[in-house]
């Protein structure tokens, strides 16, 4: 079989350097690449590298081998067009339909897929002119990556970092995998929660669950690779941040609570994937609590924690906002998801099993996806991201 054909276009931006791993991991998952990289871009990674990493050879000009016609050829032939890093200049080229080298020549011809992945200054990115046409390619269908949060040029830490390879990787591989040009999560702001909350008993010991937060993130990474705004509520995950996810860190359900409520106030879906914690610590103990020779322990008296799917679902804070929340049972699991579903007024449930060696910490799940209008979507053992796509598949069925 063809390999699939990735063109890879790297703009001069000191992040180019990052695009030599993205570039080893598409090669070695077996897709065609061939890289086009800006002339300035060559300032910080020459043409031999990217030649022998990809085994193709490199080019930023449209008069090279014209015989061949690259700057209408290459965008043609390809199943997608990744630009990591993506400069202020070459976004804004881009939105305005400028071609004056190969790179923006292919984007041009291109109509696969296209996914941005924007490196720069805080200050260049929130620039209202790079905002507006960063609205404009997700409007037309590209998918815009949000950049990371951390250290840039020199001694400047702010909005603007290239996200890690290995997760720009995985968006591109999951675009490629639905082989979608217009993502049907475009202009949508979503906000998923994810991982465990943990209550704390004393300043060493806490309450909590066995969740590591893989459904959560892949969730919120299969939502980014379709287009949508994806804000990550993530207790106590220990994961990489997925590439373009505005991630908010929570401890505790209440923390949970309040991060979830202010990121949902102009949100279309909020799906809560995360393990809540139903019950804290009535009270909190300054000091380590200490085992005493021949007594046993005092009791621990728990307290409900606020039940968060029941109010954003009660309580929505747009019209047409879709809520999703997830149920882990170990009995009865589709007679207590139904009753679940009814007590807490969301739109979809996922009910799946749990259990010491199920679910929790595995790169596989299995579900029944339940609908408040009677509706059944049963979700073989497979991937989570196999889980997430169709939970994503039935919240923009709704919000269409």
């Amino acid at each position: 079989m063809d390999k699939p054909k990735v063109v890879l276009g790297v703009s001069g931006g000191i992040a180019a350097y990052k695009a030599c791993e993205l570039l080893r991991r598409l090669t070695e998952s077996g897709h065609d690449v061939r890289v086009v990289p800006t002339a300035s871009a060559l300032h910080f990674v020459g043409a031999a590298t990217w030649s022998a990493l990809s085994g193709n050879p490199v080019s930023t000009e449209v008069w090279d081998a014209v015989h061949e016609v690259p700057h209408v050829r290459i965008g043609q032939q390809a199943d997608l067009v990744v630009v990591a890093p993506a400069t202020a200049d070459m976004l804004a080229k881009a939105a305005h339909g400028l071609a004056d080298d190969l790179l923006t020549n292919t984007l041009l011809t291109a109509r696969c897929p296209v996914v941005f992945a924007p490196a720069m200054h805080t200050e260049m990115w929130e620039h209202p002119a790079t905002q507006e046409n960063v609205a404009t390619l997700r409007r037309r269908g590209a998918v815009v990556i949000e950049p990371a949060v951390g250290r840039l040029t020199g001694v400047d830490t702010g909005k603007g970092r290239l996200p890690e390879p290995a997760e720009i990787f995985e968006v591109c591989r999951r675009v490629l995998a639905r082989g979608v040009r217009e993502p049907d999560l475009a202009g949508r702001h979503v906000v998923v929660s994810a991982g465990g909350t943990r209550e704390p008993l004393d300043p060493v010991r806490f309450l909590g669950n066995r969740s590591s937060g893989k459904q959560g993130y892949a969730l919120a990474r299969t939502a980014a690779a379709r287009g949508a705004r994806v804000t990550l509520v993530a207790a106590n995950a220990e994961l990489p941040d997925p590439a373009g996810v505005d991630v908010v860190r929570v401890g505790t359900a209440v923390q949970l609570r309040e991060a979830v409520l202010k990121a949902a106030a102009d949100a279309d879906a909020v799906v809560m994937a995360a393990a809540v914690a139903d019950f804290r610590p009535e009270t909190y103990a300054t000091g380590k609590i200490k085992k005493k020779d021949g007594q046993d322990p005092d009791p621990i008296v728990l307290v409900r924690n606020p039940d968060i799917l029941a109010e954003i679902s009660a309580d929505r804070a747009r019209p047409g906002q879709v809520i999703v929340g997830f149920a882990a049972e170990t009995d009865d699991v589709l007679a207590n998801g139904r009753r679940k579903l009814e007590r807490k007024g969301c739109d979809l449930l996922v009910v799946n099993e749990v259990g010491e060696r199920k679910t929790f910490g595995a790169e596989e799940n299995e579900a029944v996806v339940l609908a408040a209008d009677g509706g059944e979507t049963p979700v073989p053992h497979g991937p989570k991201e196999a889980l997430a796509d169709t939970v994503w598949d039935l919240v923009a069925g709704r919000l269409r």
